[in-house]
């Protein structure tokens, strides 16, 4: 096996792009080198500022290889033998040779070096036979016909192109270091035409741009690692992601401080530096009395500095930085250069600061009506007025208090009219609570203006608090039910309005709050705030169009419905928008996706909790012996009554007549299911799922009896006929605790 190194060398990579660049260039090469046999072995790759490169083992040569390929029938015309010809490439001498083939034979029509051709016979009259043979060849050969249409074709997100030549890249590419078994693969980028990039393949690469530079030489991977090494270049970004952490946590450790994590922070500068140095710089005591958040968020955002704090949680005055050289004054003058800039920074952040904390927060109102939510939504103004509504509704099902749920659901969006959330996108929320709490509000307001938009993510936690949980809730809610009803919901290819997330977000506030939250009337009041938010009470357009579809189609409102058929239809399709993110989440934490869905599909039920309780009993249930045995059985009167169904045309109801009872099997069965369907029902009245699910189990041993001893196709009709109708009593027994056709074998 030959070990192929492969590096493209350029100016300065955006750091997030370096991480997919490596894995593309191994996917590509991978792709391109499967037509000819060939197959990367331990594909490793490496990646930083200026560099993405690939260390794998590759067979010396291809494999030979031989194939057939049948072609037009014998005396075709010429339109067909000339396509065929020019497909496969085929020299004058062999068409000549298939125009003169007078039948079938065992001798070759054609015959030259990789290539025969026969006319073999075959039913319908003989046909020619094309047969295909590769030698071996050098995957030299093949990696100089490959990579260059890779470096041409590379899925950079942004490229640019640069001089006069058509090659577009992310950075101006500089080098391509390509060895196999330590020779240089011979390869050039000069194509079609384009001889002003022919940029040609070697052996040489380069080090630190300040503490080593000029190219030098490799002879293999190894030799390529430790040359790098030796001319200030950590190759592997994992590693210098470690030296990074362990670097700035001593400089912090020996302060007697900690490094605030930031593990996004922490990826993007090692893919920022090839040799890093970790400094420690100090910020000005007039200063810390600014909100942490601001002062990380400016640091962050602006200068890529690590925060610290003390142990007990308060900032330091004192702030991590990542330099890319070892200078000689041990990074004093960097220290000293990072400190004024940041200094700068802080001053533009206190001005903000100072600047809003002269108005209320609630006194930003008005500019949100001149803030557009989105074209066909309404402003931000309008959003405000439906969140206050919204979160007043929700308050008493989930504990809060109503007004003080409605006073934080108007103030939670009046910081994006301030010069902070202005400068720094990323605070929204968290300047909100300070405002709120500088103007004299209720604290629990201002936690639910800094909470609402949480979760941001699989790992942010949720709020807790009640006021905050509601105006969390609205938030997300009026979110669905507008870009739902404006038909602007998620694709298979997009989500550009992150209704994914805000799906997952009210699922995990009503999962880890233990919430018994009726979701669509939720959502039905969220879809009737649009209207309401722009001063008329009539029904909204919004989403009729989809209520319809749905009414068309069969659906139809629960009994207690709280709202009108074509409302309750919308809200029902949120739901299920709901409940199929829930799948998605359960699927990913490993659990029983499948008994989600069953719990989901039987009952209409949008009572997360309990239906996620139904779920559990359901899977404790089918742990057991009677449970394994009881579905069977249900899968096997389901398909009974399916087949049958299909062959009368019409469905068997749930009932019987007792006077056709006749074997002991059949009748014991019935006597089973009359006792246990009022037990079942009364157990799922007061959520006692476990309980329902045990109501059940006495029903395995006439069921078993039955199958073993009674035949349902009787000849008898009206036997057949009850005989059925018991079948169908027990699929619908089984139906009420979930739809168990929905669960996976």
């Amino acid at each position: 096996m030959a070990e192929l190194l492969l590096e493209l060398l350029s100016e300065e990579i955006p750091a997030r792009m370096q991480a997919r660049a490596a894995e593309d260039l191994a996917r590509l090469l991978a792709e391109a080198l499967k037509p000819a046999g060939l197959a990367l072995e331990a594909p490793r790759t490496l990646h930083g500022p200026r560099r993405i490169a690939l260390v794998a083992g590759l067979p010396a040569a291809t494999p030979a290889s031989e194939r057939e390929e049948k072609g037009p029938r014998l005396g075709a015309p010429e339109a067909a033998l000339g396509g065929f010809a020019r497909k496969h490439a085929l020299p004058e001498a062999a068409v000549a040779a298939m125009r003169a083939a007078a039948g079938a034979s065992d001798a070759p029509v054609y015959e030259a070096e990789g290539l025969t051709i026969l006319a073999r016979p075959e039913k319908s009259g003989a046909s020619f036979l094309l047969r295909l043979r590769n030698a071996p060849r050098p995957s030299a050969e093949v990696l100089s016909e490959a990579i260059p249409a890779l470096i041409r074709r590379f899925p950079w997100p942004k490229s640019m192109r640069w001089g006069t030549s058509d090659l577009a890249w992310v950075r101006p590419l500089q080098r391509i270091l390509c060895l196999l078994d330590g020779a240089v693969v011979p390869l050039s980028l000069a194509e079609g035409g384009d001889a002003a990039h022919g940029l040609r393949a070697a052996d040489l690469t380069e080090g630190h741009r300040i503490q080593s530079p000029g190219a030098f030489a490799v002879a293999s991977a190894a030799d390529y690692e430790a040359g790098l090494r030796a001319r200030s270049v950590i190759p592997g970004a994992p590693e210098r992601e470690r030296l990074i952490e362990e670097g700035i946590a001593a400089l912090a450790a020996a302060e007697g401080l900690e490094v605030v994590p930031d593990r996004g922070l922490l990826a993007e500068v090692a893919g920022l530096v090839e040799w890093p140095v970790p400094l420690l710089g100090r910020i000005d005591d007039a200063f810390m009395d600014l909100p942490p958040e601001l002062m990380r968020t400016t640091m962050r955002v602006n200068q890529r500095y690590f925060a610290l704090r003390h142990a007990d949680g308060r900032p330091a005055a004192h702030f991590a930085l990542v330099a890319n050289i070892a200078a000689k004054d041990g990074g004093a003058a960097i220290v000293g250069g990072n400190e004024r800039v940041l200094r700068a920074r802080l001053s533009d952040a206190r001005f903000f600061w100072d600047l809003d904390l002269r108005q209320p927060l609630e006194s930003f109102l008005p500019k949100l009506d001149a803030a557009v939510f989105h074209a066909k939504l309404g402003t931000q103004g309008d959003r405000v007025r439906r969140l206050e509504r919204l979160a007043r509704h929700l308050a008493p099902m989930v504990g809060a208090d109503p007004d003080l749920a409605a006073r934080a659901a108007r103030l939670a969006k009046a910081d994006l009219a301030s010069g902070m959330v202005g400068e720094f996108p990323e605070l929204q929320g968290v300047m909100g609570r300070y405002y709120a709490l500088h103007a004299g509000e209720d604290p629990r307001v201002a936690e639910a203006i800094g909470a609402h938009y949480r979760p941001l993510g699989p790992g942010d936690a949720v709020p807790s608090e009640p006021v905050a949980v509601a105006v969390a809730l609205a938030d997300k809610l009026d979110q669905l039910a507008g870009f739902f009803a404006a038909d602007e919901r998620p694709t298979g290819s997009g989500d550009p309005y992150a209704l994914r997330r805000a799906a997952l977000g009210v699922i995990r506030i009503v999962r880890e709050n233990g919430l018994r939250l009726p979701l669509a009337d939720a959502v039905a009041e969220a879809f009737f705030g649009y209207p309401m938010a722009q001063g008329t009470t009539a029904t909204s357009e919004f989403g009729m169009a989809v209520a319809a579809e749905r009414m068309n189609a069969g659906w139809k409102p629960p009994a207690d419905s709280l709202h009108p058929p074509m409302v309750a239809a919308f809200a029902q399709g949120v739901v299920e928008f709901l409940a199929e993110r829930l799948r998605v989440q359960m699927r990913a934490e490993g659990l029983r996706h499948d008994l989600v869905a069953a719990a989901f599909g039987t009952s209409g039920d949008d009572d997360l909790n309990r239906l996620l309780a139904r779920a559990d009993a359901l899977r404790d249930f089918l742990s057991t012996a009677e449970g394994t045995d009881l579905l069977s059985a249900y899968r096997r009167a389901a398909n009974i009554l399916r087949i049958e169904e299909k062959k009368d045309g019409q469905a068997f109801a749930a009932a019987i007549r007792p006077d056709l009872l006749r074997a002991p099997e059949e009748m014991a069965l019935a006597a089973a299911l009359e006792a246990a369907r009022p037990a079942v029902r009364a157990a799922l009245a007061r959520e006692d799922f476990a309980g329902a699910m045990s109501a059940l189990a006495p029903l395995r041993a006439p069921v078993d009896a039955f199958f073993d001893r009674v035949t349902v196709n009787d000849p008898d009709r009206e036997l057949r006929g009850n005989r059925l109708g018991l079948l169908a009593l027990l699929r619908g027994a089984m139906d009420e605790l979930a739809d168990i056709a929905r669960i996976e074998a």
